[in-house]
């Protein structure tokens, strides 16, 4: 494991309200998972600074709610 990024994972996540991009969000509670990403994108995000992974976060949120509309306009 990278030692560096270790000390994150001790804190609490916290979000700020431009990074809330539903109302439907519950809580902020955040959930420890491993997934491999390829390098050159992990890097793109690393490259600008502290808090890579709640932008990647942010992007995953926006799909899953720019897909959640678009299966919701189908079934109807």
């Amino acid at each position: 494991m990278n030692k560096e990024y270790l000390p994150e994972w001790d804190q609490p996540a916290t979000r700020n309200e431009e990074s809330i991009v539903s109302k439907n969000v519950v809580s902020g509670v955040k959930q420890i998972v491993t997934i491999r990403l390829d390098v050159d994108m992990l890097e793109w995000f690393k490259s600008a600074g502290p808090g890579y992974q709640t932008r990647i976060n942010q992007v995953l949120r926006e799909y899953m709610e720019a897909n959640r509309v678009r299966a919701q306009g189908e079934q109807q």
